[in-house]
Parts: C-alpha cells; sequence; structure tokens
C-alpha cells in the first residue's frame, strides 16, 4: 500500500463513526474467516448498491 493510499484511508476513517467502525470491522473479519469470502463481499456492495 502506498502513501497515498494510506491517506485516503485514514480520511476515510477519520468521518465514520464508532459503530460505522465497528461495523466494518466485523464484516471484514467475516470476510477473512470465511471460505465463501465472494458472497460476503457481493452482499456488502448490494447493500451499498454498488455492482
Amino acid at each position: 500500500m502506498n502513501n497515498v493510499d494510506m491517506a485516503k484511508l485514514m480520511s476515510i476513517l477519520s468521518k465514520m463513526d464508532k459503530k460505522d467502525l465497528e461495523e466494518g470491522l466485523s464484516k471484514a473479519s467475516q470476510i477473512l474467516n470465511s471460505k465463501d469470502a465472494d458472497s460476503i463481499i457481493n452482499d456488502i456492495k448490494k447493500n451499498q448498491g454498488i455492482q
């Protein structure tokens, strides 16, 4: 990860509230521990309106 990506990530994180951060970390944990990560990622994208 280069410095530009890290700065962008820190900017995004600074704008999130605690509840959003905890929810995001929970989803990330599920993805990392799941054998069906693609399904979880697709669900997240669908919930955010991303295709």
